[in-house]
């Protein structure tokens, strides 16, 4: 089953999706993958990466580095697309497709990422997909940072349609707006 889990930074929002994934996982006997998406720019997402893996250590994850083209994932040799997949994040996925490498910028990226995230969900059927919420604040920003709101947002809606399970998290309090577990 595809879940989606979205809420504020520091939440317990990876722990918690690395549960359901694992669970997943044994339940069907399947692979149990973890999808990375960060591209570290400096030394503090390489210590956010540091701490993930850790976190993960002894739990079965195949971690796959996919930080572009999501759905390029289910043709890389060895990966089985029947497998439980957890994507750890949306938030991150969007700002490489959106805010390039090269320092080129696509406008237009949250469309194709939604289009991408819910083409994954569909191929994968176990996927738990994790996504910060970071579009409630009243404040307005420049108009390449309201356009990544924008665009996370419309991911997340994409995902909140095709996931039968829905959790937000707040405070480390999880809820499920939408029930899809039994």
């Amino acid at each position: 089953m595809n879940i989606f889990i979205s809420g504020g930074c520091k939440n317990g929002k990876s722990m918690r999706a690395q549960e359901l994934a694992r669970d997943v996982s044994i339940e069907q006997s399947v692979p149990l993958y973890y999808i990375a998406t960060m591209i570290p720019a400096d030394d503090e997402d390489r210590l956010r990466i540091k701490r993930h893996l850790q976190a993960r250590d002894g739990w079965g994850f195949e971690t796959v580095e996919q930080p572009l083209d999501l759905c390029g994932l289910l043709d890389k040799p060895g990966v089985d697309p029947k497998g439980a997949f957890l994507l750890d994040s949306v938030t991150a996925l969007l700002s490489n497709e959106m805010f390039r490498y090269d320092g080129t910028y696509d406008k237009d990226a949250g469309k194709r990422v939604a289009d991408d995230l819910v083409r994954f969900a569909e191929s994968t059927g176990n996927s738990v997909f994790v996504s910060d919420y970071i579009y409630s604040d009243a404040r307005i920003f420049d108009d390449y940072t309201e356009n990544y709101r924008r665009s996370l947002a419309y991911c997340d809606r994409a995902l909140a349609k095709v996931c039968p399970s829905v959790i937000e998290t707040s405070f480390g309090n999880f809820k499920e707006l939408k029930l899809g577990r039994a």
